[in-house]
């Protein structure tokens, strides 16, 4: 689990430089919308990692004392990324639909580049 908190650290480092990059792109130019939903995409698919590794420590440790395992979460990130698309569709003059979606990838997405790189160096 130690290795998880490590990838985590470094998915908020990158996710902190995607909000900046978003923050200057709304701001800068005239794709509001696009930047705002990839920027709530983000949001949500960070707190949806964030959740797989609460959950994950959880059902390490319950294994270990030999407790049953109710679930992974998996409605939880299901619903977060309704919860997100249904904002960006509610407010479409605000949030692009699409760059929300593409958001929701972002942290799996910076996960599977880390992977990568970590296994480059080795």
């Amino acid at each position: 689990m130690v290795e998880m908190h490590r990838i985590f650290k470094k998915q908020i480092i990158g996710f902190i430089i995607l909000l900046i990059v978003c923050a200057i792109g709304w701001g800068f130019t005239s794709y509001h919308a696009l930047f705002a939903g990839l920027a709530l995409g983000a949001l949500c698919g960070l707190f949806n990692f964030w959740n797989l590794i609460r959950r994950m420590e959880s059902f390490d440790r319950k294994t270990r004392q030999g407790q049953k395992v109710k679930s992974l979460g998996t409605l939880i990130r299901y619903g977060s990324a309704l919860l997100a698309a249904a904002v960006a569709l509610t407010w479409s003059e605000y949030f692009n639909v699409a760059s929300t979606v593409v958001g929701l990838m972002i942290p799996y997405i910076l996960l599977f580049v880390d992977r990568i790189i970590v296994h480059l160096k080795n």
